[in-house]
């Protein structure tokens, strides 16, 4: 098989892996929602909603919280609807929830969840303004990338204490640069042009874009740049199957990864941890990973530098 063909079925098999899995949870809930108000309407969710408290029950104290809200800042692809249909999921499963319950002040960004990062960073710098009040952004993936850029191009230093990665492709994923190649073919870009899909942000994380956003992005002098390196250990359990041959690709191309961005790419500030979870189960979702106390000592650790 080419080089070519692999990544098509690499790419394919996880947007149908990621819908897939969207649906079938949107099903369950739309249908719980029915049982308990069947005459009750499913409210319609604005294209970019403002940063809102998660409104999970909280869980018993525990340490104290940061001295800053967090803000947790999604991947590409975190989105709450597909087309009219509401699909009603959480990016971060359960960890808002759990957060709180430690007694820390959490907000959920909304950005546009294919755009490119510029609209992507745009969108993450109105909505922490309008929090009016400095704030610890924890983010995932091209989150990360939002946030920096957040910081350098729309003026948002003033209100970040911190800002966290996790699985962030700060130098790119082989992924995506077979991406950029299919995505400058004319009939697949125009292909996507017609359907109305933004996903610039796929082509910007290519290892060549990302060199040209690290040249011109520079770092906020007063933020703290903290980073969590992410990589999957065969021997302890694996990586969710719908990853798998995306972490045999890039194995082969860049080392240990998590299924979508090389270990060696996450780098970016101080390392503040190194885990055993592919890029799905950093953020709860189908993986062996405790992530509930993951995220809870990345909390911690903010909260001893009174942050």
């Amino acid at each position: 098989m080419s080089e070519l063909m692999w990544i098509w079925v690499v790419l394919g098999a996880l947007i149908a892996g990621v819908l897939a899995a969207l649906i079938r949870k949107s099903r369950r809930e739309l249908a719980l929602r029915r049982t308990l108000a069947p005459d009750a309407p499913l409210p319609e969710p604005p294209a970019l909603a403002p940063l809102r408290v998660d409104d999970a029950l909280p869980l018993p104290r525990r340490r104290h919280p940061t001295r800053h809200p967090i803000v947790l800042a999604h991947g590409w692809g975190g989105i709450d609807r597909i087309g009219p249909f509401r699909v009603g999921y959480s990016y971060f499963r359960g960890i808002p929830a759990s957060l709180r319950g430690a007694g820390h002040t959490v907000y959920i960004a909304r950005v546009p969840p294919t755009a490119s990062i510029d609209l992507r960073a745009s969108a993450l710098a109105r909505q922490v303004r309008a929090l009016d009040t400095r704030v610890n952004i924890i983010a995932h993936s091209m989150g990360g990338l939002d946030a920096r850029l957040a910081l350098a191009r729309y003026g948002l230093s003033d209100r970040v204490a911190s800002l966290t990665t996790i699985g962030t492709p700060h130098h790119g994923t082989p992924l995506a640069d077979m991406a950029l190649a299919l995505g400058e073919w004319r009939r697949s870009r125009g292909l996507l042009d017609r359907m109305g899909l933004n996903v610039d942000g796929v082509y910007d994380v290519s290892t060549k874009r990302m060199r040209e956003f690290n040249r011109r992005v520079a770092d906020a002098p007063d933020v703290l740049y903290a980073n969590v390196v992410a990589a999957v250990d065969l021997d302890a359990g694996g990586v969710h199957r719908m990853l798998a041959m995306g972490h045999s690709y890039l194995l082969r191309k860049a080392g240990p990864n998590d299924g979508i961005v090389p270990a060696l790419s996450q780098l970016w500030g101080e390392t503040l941890d190194e885990v055993d979870a592919d890029h799905w189960a950093q953020i709860g979702w189908f993986g062996r990973f405790d992530v509930h106390a993951f995220y809870a000592r990345l909390a911690d650790r903010l909260a001893e530098r009174e942050l």
